[in-house]
Protein backbone atom coordinates (compact mmCIF):
# COMPACT_ATOMS: atom_id res chain seq x y z
CA UNK A 1 0.00 0.00 0.00
CA UNK A 2 1.18 3.51 -0.80
CA UNK A 3 0.67 6.46 1.55
CA UNK A 4 0.37 10.20 0.98
CA UNK A 5 0.22 13.26 3.19
CA UNK A 6 -3.28 14.56 3.79
CA UNK A 7 -2.94 18.02 2.32
CA UNK A 8 -0.59 20.31 4.23
CA UNK A 9 -0.70 18.17 7.38
CA UNK A 10 1.96 15.70 8.44
CA UNK A 11 -0.64 12.91 8.54
CA UNK A 12 -0.02 9.98 6.20
CA UNK A 13 -3.06 8.16 4.84
CA UNK A 14 -3.37 5.19 2.50
CA UNK A 15 -3.95 5.86 -1.21
CA UNK A 16 -7.22 3.96 -0.85
CA UNK A 17 -9.74 5.08 1.75
CA UNK A 18 -12.31 2.57 2.98
CA UNK A 19 -15.79 4.02 2.58
CA UNK A 20 -18.44 2.51 4.84
CA UNK A 21 -21.73 3.90 3.53
CA UNK A 22 -22.96 0.34 2.88
CA UNK A 23 -22.27 -0.89 6.41
CA UNK A 24 -25.58 -1.67 8.05
CA UNK A 25 -27.49 -1.30 4.80
CA UNK A 26 -26.13 -3.37 1.91
CA UNK A 27 -23.53 -5.02 4.15
CA UNK A 28 -24.34 -6.67 7.48
CA UNK A 29 -22.08 -6.49 10.53
CA UNK A 30 -20.29 -9.79 9.95
CA UNK A 31 -19.42 -8.89 6.36
CA UNK A 32 -18.39 -5.39 7.43
CA UNK A 33 -16.03 -6.85 10.03
CA UNK A 34 -14.49 -9.08 7.35
CA UNK A 35 -14.04 -6.10 5.03
CA UNK A 36 -12.39 -3.99 7.74
CA UNK A 37 -10.11 -6.88 8.72
CA UNK A 38 -8.96 -7.30 5.12
CA UNK A 39 -8.63 -3.55 4.54
CA UNK A 40 -6.37 -3.18 7.56
CA UNK A 41 -4.38 -6.25 6.58
CA UNK A 42 -3.81 -4.74 3.12
CA UNK A 43 -2.43 -1.52 4.60
CA UNK A 44 -5.53 0.68 4.36
CA UNK A 45 -5.33 2.92 7.42
CA UNK A 46 -8.01 5.45 6.45
CA UNK A 47 -11.68 4.70 7.23
CA UNK A 48 -14.45 7.14 6.25
CA UNK A 49 -18.01 7.14 7.56
CA UNK A 50 -20.81 9.56 8.48
CA UNK A 51 -23.44 9.82 11.17
CA UNK A 52 -26.22 9.22 8.62
CA UNK A 53 -24.75 6.06 7.12
CA UNK A 54 -26.54 2.79 7.81
CA UNK A 55 -29.83 1.08 7.16
CA UNK A 56 -33.26 0.47 8.70
CA UNK A 57 -32.28 -2.35 11.04
CA UNK A 58 -33.51 -0.99 14.36
CA UNK A 59 -37.18 -0.21 15.09
CA UNK A 60 -36.27 2.70 17.37
CA UNK A 61 -34.30 4.38 14.55
CA UNK A 62 -36.57 4.19 11.48
CA UNK A 63 -33.97 5.59 9.09
CA UNK A 64 -31.09 3.57 10.51
CA UNK A 65 -28.96 6.61 11.30
CA UNK A 66 -25.68 5.89 13.05
CA UNK A 67 -25.51 2.18 12.33
CA UNK A 68 -22.36 2.41 10.20
CA UNK A 69 -20.61 4.27 13.03
CA UNK A 70 -21.83 1.68 15.52
CA UNK A 71 -20.44 -1.19 13.42
CA UNK A 72 -17.07 0.55 13.06
CA UNK A 73 -17.02 1.26 16.79
CA UNK A 74 -17.56 -2.40 17.59
CA UNK A 75 -14.79 -3.40 15.17
CA UNK A 76 -12.35 -0.87 16.64
CA UNK A 77 -13.11 -2.15 20.13
CA UNK A 78 -12.79 -5.79 19.10
CA UNK A 79 -9.65 -5.39 16.98
CA UNK A 80 -7.75 -3.03 19.26
CA UNK A 81 -6.58 -1.11 16.15
CA UNK A 82 -7.96 2.32 17.03
CA UNK A 83 -4.53 3.95 17.29
CA UNK A 84 -3.54 2.58 13.87
CA UNK A 85 -6.61 3.87 12.03
CA UNK A 86 -7.20 7.40 10.75
CA UNK A 87 -10.90 7.66 11.54
CA UNK A 88 -13.03 10.14 9.60
CA UNK A 89 -16.72 10.85 10.03
CA UNK A 90 -19.15 13.60 9.03
CA UNK A 91 -22.00 15.72 10.29
CA UNK A 92 -24.67 17.94 8.73
CA UNK A 93 -27.72 15.83 7.93
CA UNK A 94 -30.74 15.88 10.28
CA UNK A 95 -30.28 13.30 13.01
CA UNK A 96 -33.09 14.23 15.41
CA UNK A 97 -36.54 15.80 14.89
CA UNK A 98 -36.91 19.55 14.97
CA UNK A 99 -35.43 22.56 13.17
CA UNK A 100 -32.04 22.26 14.88
CA UNK A 101 -31.43 18.57 14.25
CA UNK A 102 -29.02 19.18 11.38
CA UNK A 103 -26.75 21.64 9.55
CA UNK A 104 -23.73 23.35 11.14
CA UNK A 105 -24.94 25.46 14.02
CA UNK A 106 -22.79 25.32 17.14
CA UNK A 107 -25.81 23.72 18.78
CA UNK A 108 -25.82 20.82 16.32
CA UNK A 109 -22.03 20.47 16.01
CA UNK A 110 -21.66 19.83 19.74
CA UNK A 111 -24.41 17.20 19.88
CA UNK A 112 -23.43 15.52 16.61
CA UNK A 113 -19.84 15.10 17.77
CA UNK A 114 -20.84 13.66 21.15
CA UNK A 115 -23.22 11.21 19.48
CA UNK A 116 -20.61 10.08 16.92
CA UNK A 117 -18.00 9.56 19.64
CA UNK A 118 -20.46 7.39 21.57
CA UNK A 119 -21.35 5.27 18.54
CA UNK A 120 -17.72 4.95 17.43
CA UNK A 121 -16.66 3.98 20.97
CA UNK A 122 -13.71 6.35 20.89
CA UNK A 123 -12.64 9.54 22.64
CA UNK A 124 -11.61 11.41 19.49
CA UNK A 125 -12.32 11.76 15.77
CA UNK A 126 -9.23 12.15 13.60
CA UNK A 127 -10.97 13.96 10.73
CA UNK A 128 -14.34 15.61 11.39
CA UNK A 129 -15.94 16.61 8.10
CA UNK A 130 -18.82 18.94 7.33
CA UNK A 131 -20.98 16.87 4.98
CA UNK A 132 -22.36 19.84 3.07
CA UNK A 133 -21.97 23.61 2.80
CA UNK A 134 -24.23 25.53 5.21
CA UNK A 135 -25.31 28.87 3.73
CA UNK A 136 -27.29 29.83 6.84
CA UNK A 137 -24.61 29.58 9.53
CA UNK A 138 -21.75 32.12 9.72
CA UNK A 139 -18.21 30.79 9.66
CA UNK A 140 -17.34 32.53 12.92
CA UNK A 141 -19.93 30.32 14.64
CA UNK A 142 -18.83 27.12 12.87
CA UNK A 143 -15.15 27.65 13.66
CA UNK A 144 -15.87 28.66 17.26
CA UNK A 145 -17.66 25.33 17.77
CA UNK A 146 -14.92 23.35 16.01
CA UNK A 147 -12.18 25.10 17.98
CA UNK A 148 -13.87 24.01 21.21
CA UNK A 149 -13.85 20.38 20.04
CA UNK A 150 -10.17 20.61 19.06
CA UNK A 151 -9.23 22.16 22.42
CA UNK A 152 -11.13 19.39 24.18
CA UNK A 153 -9.20 16.76 22.21
CA UNK A 154 -12.37 15.35 20.67
CA UNK A 155 -11.38 16.34 17.12
CA UNK A 156 -7.89 16.43 15.58
CA UNK A 157 -8.50 17.80 12.07
CA UNK A 158 -11.50 19.33 10.31
CA UNK A 159 -12.53 18.78 6.71
CA UNK A 160 -15.23 19.61 4.21
CA UNK A 161 -17.37 17.52 1.89
CA UNK A 162 -19.26 18.65 -1.20
CA UNK A 163 -18.03 22.23 -0.79
CA UNK A 164 -17.85 24.65 -3.71
CA UNK A 165 -14.49 26.23 -4.47
CA UNK A 166 -15.63 29.60 -3.13
CA UNK A 167 -16.88 27.88 0.03
CA UNK A 168 -13.44 26.48 0.72
CA UNK A 169 -11.99 29.97 0.27
CA UNK A 170 -14.58 31.50 2.60
CA UNK A 171 -13.92 28.89 5.28
CA UNK A 172 -10.17 29.30 5.12
CA UNK A 173 -10.36 33.08 5.14
CA UNK A 174 -12.22 33.07 8.46
CA UNK A 175 -9.99 30.32 9.88
CA UNK A 176 -6.88 32.30 9.04
CA UNK A 177 -8.33 35.39 10.72
CA UNK A 178 -8.83 33.30 13.87
CA UNK A 179 -5.32 31.74 13.68
CA UNK A 180 -7.02 28.36 13.31
CA UNK A 181 -5.84 25.65 10.93
CA UNK A 182 -9.30 25.29 9.42
CA UNK A 183 -9.92 22.74 6.69
CA UNK A 184 -7.26 20.15 5.88
CA UNK A 185 -9.30 18.15 3.35
CA UNK A 186 -12.19 18.25 0.91
CA UNK A 187 -14.26 15.25 -0.10
CA UNK A 188 -15.92 15.49 -3.51
CA UNK A 189 -17.51 13.30 -6.12
CA UNK A 190 -15.02 12.69 -8.92
CA UNK A 191 -14.66 10.21 -11.75
CA UNK A 192 -14.05 10.10 -15.49
CA UNK A 193 -17.76 10.70 -15.97
CA UNK A 194 -18.06 13.43 -13.33
CA UNK A 195 -15.21 15.95 -13.64
CA UNK A 196 -16.87 19.22 -12.60
CA UNK A 197 -14.55 19.73 -9.60
CA UNK A 198 -11.63 20.30 -11.97
CA UNK A 199 -13.12 23.72 -12.69
CA UNK A 200 -13.04 25.35 -9.23
CA UNK A 201 -12.81 22.85 -6.35
CA UNK A 202 -9.48 21.20 -7.16
CA UNK A 203 -7.71 24.53 -7.80
CA UNK A 204 -9.11 25.95 -4.54
CA UNK A 205 -8.09 22.85 -2.56
CA UNK A 206 -4.59 23.03 -4.06
CA UNK A 207 -4.24 26.74 -3.27
CA UNK A 208 -5.34 26.28 0.35
CA UNK A 209 -3.34 23.10 0.95
CA UNK A 210 -6.24 20.69 1.30
CA UNK A 211 -6.00 16.99 0.69
CA UNK A 212 -8.71 15.70 -1.66
CA UNK A 213 -10.68 12.54 -0.98
CA UNK A 214 -12.87 11.56 -3.91
CA UNK A 215 -15.93 9.36 -3.81
CA UNK A 216 -17.75 7.34 -6.48
CA UNK A 217 -14.65 6.66 -8.63
CA UNK A 218 -16.66 4.08 -10.60
CA UNK A 219 -19.58 6.50 -10.95
CA UNK A 220 -21.99 4.22 -9.19
CA UNK A 221 -20.73 1.20 -11.14
CA UNK A 222 -21.28 2.73 -14.59
CA UNK A 223 -17.52 2.71 -15.20
CA UNK A 224 -17.12 -0.87 -14.03
CA UNK A 225 -18.30 -2.57 -17.22
CA UNK A 226 -21.97 -1.75 -16.72
CA UNK A 227 -22.81 -1.78 -20.41
CA UNK A 228 -21.30 -5.20 -21.06
CA UNK A 229 -23.06 -6.57 -17.98
CA UNK A 230 -26.35 -5.03 -19.10
CA UNK A 231 -26.02 -6.54 -22.57
CA UNK A 232 -25.26 -9.95 -21.06
CA UNK A 233 -28.38 -9.75 -18.91
CA UNK A 234 -30.73 -8.24 -21.48
CA UNK A 235 -32.21 -9.33 -24.78
CA UNK A 236 -32.25 -5.76 -26.02
CA UNK A 237 -29.45 -4.65 -28.31
CA UNK A 238 -29.20 -1.33 -26.48
CA UNK A 239 -30.00 -1.70 -22.77
CA UNK A 240 -30.85 1.43 -20.83
CA UNK A 241 -28.29 3.22 -18.68
CA UNK A 242 -28.77 6.39 -16.60
CA UNK A 243 -28.52 9.21 -19.14
CA UNK A 244 -26.74 12.45 -18.24
CA UNK A 245 -26.55 13.74 -21.79
CA UNK A 246 -27.40 12.33 -25.24
CA UNK A 247 -23.85 11.07 -25.76
CA UNK A 248 -23.49 9.25 -22.44
CA UNK A 249 -24.36 5.80 -23.82
CA UNK A 250 -21.86 6.22 -26.65
CA UNK A 251 -19.18 7.40 -24.24
CA UNK A 252 -19.61 4.36 -21.99
CA UNK A 253 -19.51 2.07 -25.03
CA UNK A 254 -16.31 3.75 -26.30
CA UNK A 255 -14.80 3.54 -22.81
CA UNK A 256 -15.45 -0.17 -22.46
CA UNK A 257 -14.07 -0.81 -25.95
CA UNK A 258 -10.90 1.11 -25.07
CA UNK A 259 -10.49 -0.91 -21.86
CA UNK A 260 -10.89 -4.16 -23.82
CA UNK A 261 -8.29 -2.97 -26.32
CA UNK A 262 -5.87 -2.21 -23.47
CA UNK A 263 -6.59 -5.57 -21.82
CA UNK A 264 -7.70 -3.89 -18.58
CA UNK A 265 -10.81 -4.16 -16.45
CA UNK A 266 -12.98 -1.01 -16.68
CA UNK A 267 -13.16 -0.71 -12.89
CA UNK A 268 -9.36 -0.80 -12.63
CA UNK A 269 -9.00 1.87 -15.32
CA UNK A 270 -11.53 4.17 -13.61
CA UNK A 271 -9.78 3.86 -10.26
CA UNK A 272 -6.30 4.25 -11.75
CA UNK A 273 -7.41 7.40 -13.59
CA UNK A 274 -8.46 9.05 -10.32
CA UNK A 275 -5.26 7.96 -8.57
CA UNK A 276 -3.18 9.46 -11.38
CA UNK A 277 -4.40 12.98 -10.58
CA UNK A 278 -1.71 14.62 -8.38
CA UNK A 279 -4.37 16.71 -6.62
CA UNK A 280 -6.12 13.58 -5.33
CA UNK A 281 -4.97 12.15 -2.02
CA UNK A 282 -7.10 9.03 -2.29
CA UNK A 283 -10.29 7.72 -3.84
CA UNK A 284 -12.86 6.35 -1.41
CA UNK A 285 -13.96 2.83 -2.25
CA UNK A 286 -17.20 1.62 -0.71
CA UNK A 287 -17.32 -2.16 -1.09
CA UNK A 288 -20.45 -4.08 -0.26
CA UNK A 289 -18.55 -7.38 -0.35
CA UNK A 290 -15.05 -8.64 0.34
CA UNK A 291 -14.71 -9.46 -3.37
CA UNK A 292 -15.28 -5.81 -4.29
CA UNK A 293 -12.63 -4.74 -1.79
CA UNK A 294 -10.15 -7.27 -3.18
CA UNK A 295 -10.80 -5.92 -6.66
CA UNK A 296 -10.06 -2.36 -5.53
CA UNK A 297 -6.85 -3.40 -3.78
CA UNK A 298 -5.67 -5.35 -6.82
CA UNK A 299 -6.56 -2.38 -9.02
CA UNK A 300 -3.86 -0.36 -7.24
CA UNK A 301 -1.32 -2.18 -9.42
CA UNK A 302 -2.72 -0.67 -12.63
CA UNK A 303 -0.81 2.30 -14.05
CA UNK A 304 -2.12 4.08 -17.13
CA UNK A 305 0.10 5.12 -20.01
CA UNK A 306 0.11 8.70 -21.29
CA UNK A 307 -1.49 7.50 -24.52
CA UNK A 308 -4.32 5.75 -22.68
CA UNK A 309 -4.86 8.82 -20.46
CA UNK A 310 -5.17 10.99 -23.58
CA UNK A 311 -7.73 8.62 -25.13
CA UNK A 312 -9.75 8.61 -21.92
CA UNK A 313 -9.72 12.40 -21.96
CA UNK A 314 -11.16 12.33 -25.47
CA UNK A 315 -14.04 10.11 -24.39
CA UNK A 316 -14.76 12.00 -21.16
CA UNK A 317 -13.36 15.50 -21.80
CA UNK A 318 -14.37 17.15 -18.54
CA UNK A 319 -15.05 20.90 -18.15
CA UNK A 320 -12.12 21.96 -20.30
CA UNK A 321 -9.61 22.68 -17.56
CA UNK A 322 -9.59 25.09 -14.64
CA UNK A 323 -11.51 28.34 -14.30
CA UNK A 324 -11.32 30.90 -15.81
CA UNK A 325 -9.24 29.52 -18.70
CA UNK A 326 -11.87 26.80 -19.29
CA UNK A 327 -14.29 29.43 -20.52
CA UNK A 328 -12.29 32.67 -20.94
CA UNK A 329 -8.84 33.81 -22.02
Amino acid sequence: MEYKKLGRTGLLVSRLCLGTMNFGCGTDKAAAFEIMDRAFESGINFFDTADVYGGPQRPDIPLGYGISEEIIGEWLQRSGKRDEIVLATKLYQPMIPGPNGGRLSAYHIRKACEDSLRRLKTDHIDLYQMHHFDRLTPWEEIWEAMEVLVRQGKVIYTGSCNFPGWGIAAAQGEARRRNFMGLVSEQSRYSLACRAIELEVLPSARWHGLGVMTYSPLDGGLLAGALKKAVAGSRRAKPSLPIRDPKFYERVAAYEALCDEAGLAPADVAQAWVLANPDVTCPIVGPRTIEQLESSIKGMEVKLSADLMAKLDEIFPGPGGEAPEAYAW
